[in-house]
């Protein structure tokens, strides 16, 4: 069985009372044991060495009223703390607070200063037991296994501890490894948004306990996702060895809504499955290694993902390389959104975004899309699928984007075909004199322009002289915020929108289709 653990700041003696209301409230929301994290209290370098004994017995009076076993915590701030007692003072006192009457579960221990003394605190028999760790607030240790075997061969650590930064997702799979080949009851974790599969996947893979914070802003660390969303969304007491894990691959990936839909659907389903947001920055070498690491780590069991900007070409390329599958169409469009494993280990890839983008702008239209003229911003993944598909449809369509030569070459190739005709237009094309222009009836935002976390969220790829009235359409991809600057543009000239949470839903209804159907 894997804790969750949530982490606790006590910064002052008179916070006893609310500290321990706190405690029962999260014991309520699924927490099962609780770090309280002492370093606050000891953060300034004049504190003395030894401890008034009121200090004690308020820490005495925590831990020992507390609705939920305890560890206690005094982080140096060289691993990420704020303890600023020497090591001598500190293990003196972790030797105390580990010999109580009533004693927490576990006193952490560093394994650093453990090494640097040469010996660990003073704990009486029936005490506290000890819980090594080490962090690396960089990244992760090139003698990562070392350090471990230095942990567990130790008779006196009763659990081992390893958290470090990890510089992208591939980082996870040596904690994976080293919690498969565990020897005694092993905690290890990555830091930080690439690490938190290793957070929610925990009991997956065998380990002791996973952190969650009380709430949005109270991480103890970098990444540690709150006890509601650990619980609630990624179902982590229900994940076991045989859980299946999918994803979405993207840069960024914060805002996703993806987990939150697929993660419900797995649940009504009753498909033992977790989704996960997993960064993948934007060159092609960074996602072939992690998702070559995702498919290849056996025991991940990783069945399936969604694939966003700015990697929707290369799930093309790395499917066709793998020598797996892609449906002609997307094969056609040179990109696709979803990847499929199959029960033999065969991959599929295929393209949600065009039959959703089709579908909503017919439903705008209340009518066939065959003759609407229609301007797609963008060049990347996602104009690809909505080009192509209008195309498909029999609409006349023109892609406009920030660098000509890049749409002049994706309307070649969308094209040359025979599909249907993709021209491409320059972008002062529409900001001349309204009457001047050709009418287009439709506007697509296939671009990051407005997304939260995106190189440009207050933009919008539509000058102002731009013709817009009753019977135009404006569609916005981006769905974070559900009312861009764009729409709000939009709807203050008159113009019919569609928002990209109508379109992000649709697609991802065809993709949860594709993997329930695939066991």
């Amino acid at each position: 069985m894997t804790l969750v653990c949530v982490p606790l700041p006590v910064h002052a003696l008179d916070e006893i009372p609310s500290l321990l209301a706190r405690a029962s409230r999260v014991a309520e929301r699924g927490a099962e044991i609780i770090e309280w994290r002492i370093d606050p209290l000891l953060a300034e370098s004049s504190v003395d060495a030894a401890l008034h004994e009121e200090t004690l017995d308020a820490l005495a009076q925590l831990i020992r009223d507390c609705v939920l076993p305890s560890l206690v915590t005094a982080r140096s701030v060289a691993e990420g703390g704020q303890c600023a007692l020497a090591p001598d003072d500190l293990f003196a006192l972790l030797g105390e607070i580990g010999s109580l009457q009533f004693p927490p579960r576990f006193i952490d221990v560093e394994l650093a200063i453990i090494e640097r003394l040469g010996r660990v605190p003073c704990v009486r028999s029936g005490g506290a037991s000890l819980l090594y760790s080490a962090h690396d607030m960089q990244g992760p240790p090139s003698s990562l296994a070392r350090i471990y075997q230095r942990m567990v061969e130790d008779d006196r650590c009763a659990v081992a501890k390893i958290a470090y930064r990890a510089r992208s997702v591939r980082d996870c799979h040596d904690a994976f490894e080293l919690l498969a080949l565990r020897a005694k009851p092993s905690i290890l974790l990555c830091m930080g948004e690439e690490g938190l599969a290793t957070r929610v996947l925990a009991r997956k893979f065998g380990a002791f306990l996973t952190f969650a914070s009380e709430g949005d802003g109270l991480e103890s660390a970098p990444g540690q996702p709150t006890i509601d969303l650990l619980k609630r969304q990624y179902r982590c007491s229900a994940i076991n060895r045989a859980t299946e894990v999918f994803g979405v691959l993207g840069f960024p990936v914060a805002h996703s809504q993806s987990p939150a839909f697929h993660n419900a659907r797995f649940a009504e389903c009753a498909r033992d499955a977790v989704y996960l947001p997993l960064p993948v920055r934007s060159d092609w070498e960074s996602f072939k290694a992690t998702l070559t690491m995702l498919l290849d780590d056996v025991a991940l069991s990783f069945r399936g993902a969604s694939v966003t900007i700015p990697h929707k070409e290369h799930l093309v390329r790395f499917v066709q390389e793998r020598g797996g599958e892609v449906d002609t169409t997307t094969a056609w469009i040179g990109a696709a959104n979803t990847l499929v494993v199959r029960s033999d280990g065969s991959l599929f890839a295929t393209n949600t975004d065009l039959p959703a983008a089709c579908s909503v702008l017919a439903d705008a239209f209340a009518a066939p899309l065959r003759g609407k003229r229609i301007a797609v911003f963008g060049a990347g993944g996602v104009a690809r699928a909505i080009a192509g598909g209008l195309a498909e449809e029999g609409a006349r369509v023109s892609i406009i984007n920030r660098t000509h030569e890049r749409a002049a070459q994706l309307a070649k190739e969308l094209s040359s075909a025979g599909r249907g005709v993709v021209t491409a237009m320059r972008e002062d094309a529409i900001a001349c004199n309204p009457t001047g222009c050709e009418r287009f009836d439709c506007f697509v935002n296939a671009t990051p322009v407005g997304m939260t976390g995106g190189p440009d969220p207050d933009g919008f790829i539509l000058p102002d002289s731009a013709p817009l009235d009753t019977d135009t359409v404006v569609f916005d991809t981006v769905y974070a915020p559900r009312e861009t600057p764009l729409l709000r543009l939009a709807r203050a000239r008159g113009a019919r929108c569609v928002d990209g949470m109508t379109m992000f839903t649709r697609q991802a209804e065809l993709q949860s289709k594709l993997w329930l159907e695939c066991r």
